[in-house]
């Protein structure tokens, strides 16, 4: 089974982003996304810095290179530079909106489909396929049962289905919004931000009133307090036909976690229990941790 690192989701200085690539280009990685998902206000790298790393890290890793589009399209000029990284005409691009699938069929380019395009059956894949998918990222809280149920609707009724990349590990991006949550709590103006997200590396942790992690606001993005994590479910999903496991960006030790899944697809033992959660993908809420509360 592949692995790959996902797109940076949160606002990372430039220096700080571009030591984490110089790092991530020695990992033992098969595919590493690029690109801002979230907010276009997020400028420490311009498109064209973008395509510029992609061929730079081509040059330093066997890894493909893929650069992500944003997820939720709000103003003229978004449109624009998604239009602009659709055309690109050499990188790869995830398509996490649908006026991206448009562009990029309208090129008749394959690209990949991220995890907010929000496909939920085996007729919504194929006719993807038939656009130009040729990889899907599930939404985050898909189970295994409805994958399972997915990959037998479509051999059963001969539809074409993808390869199959499962977001693993990492903040579960749960829901995005218009409104900036994180300026918003700092008493500041979506358009006068001063750029807030900066100061919190890994999203700003929303407390319940009995002061229990609850959500991460990211900006417009809305995440789970926890880090989703599901090495141990690796055996099945290899049973399964997984073909990828993505792992999401944090601001530490990301080495140690490439290197925790790396040993396990080489042969060692997976854990039997995780640090983390992993409640979706046993059709709970997604917050749990289904080893303790005896679910599984």
């Amino acid at each position: 089974m592949k692995l790959s690192m996902g797109p940076i989701l949160f606002y990372w200085q430039r220096q700080e982003i571009m030591d984490f690539y110089a790092s991530m280009a020695s990992q033992p990685l098969d595919a590493i996304y690029l690109g801002e998902t979230v907010c276009s206000k997020r400028r420490a790298l311009s498109l064209d810095d973008w395509l510029g790393l992609a061929r730079d890290l081509r040059s330093e890793s066997d890894a493909e290179v893929v650069i992500s589009g944003m997820a939720l399209i709000e103003a003229a000029s978004e449109l624009s530079t998604l239009r602009r990284l659709c055309e690109n005409g050499d990188v790869r691009v995830e398509a996490n909106d649908m006026a991206a699938v448009q562009y990029l069929r309208q090129r008749g380019v394959e690209f990949t489909g991220g995890p907010s395009l929000n496909l939920y059956n085996a007729y919504a894949l194929d006719e993807m396929v038939r656009l130009g998918m040729t990889r899907w990222v599930p939404p985050v809280e898909v189970s295994e049962a409805l994958l399972r149920n997915l990959v037998g609707q479509a051999r059963k009724e001969g539809l074409q289905i993808p390869e199959i990349e499962i977001y693993a590990w990492g903040y579960l991006p749960l829901a995005y919004s218009a409104r900036c949550f994180t300026a918003r709590a700092d008493n500041r103006p979506k358009d006068d931000c001063g750029f807030i997200c900066q100061d919190y590396p890994e999203g700003l942790p929303l407390l319940s009133q009995e002061g229990q992690p609850l959500f991460t606001l990211n900006g417009i993005q809305t995440m789970s307090a926890g880090i989703t994590n599901l090495l141990a479910e690796y055996p099945r999903m290899n049973v399964m036909g997984v073909d990828m496991l993505r792992i999401s960006p944090a601001a530490r030790d990301m080495e140690a976690v490439v290197r925790s899944f790396d040993q396990v697809r080489q042969g060692a033992e997976p854990p039997l229990a995780i640090d983390g959660c992993n409640g979706y993908w046993y059709g709970e809420p997604g917050m749990l941790r289904v080893e303790e509360a005896g679910l599984c």
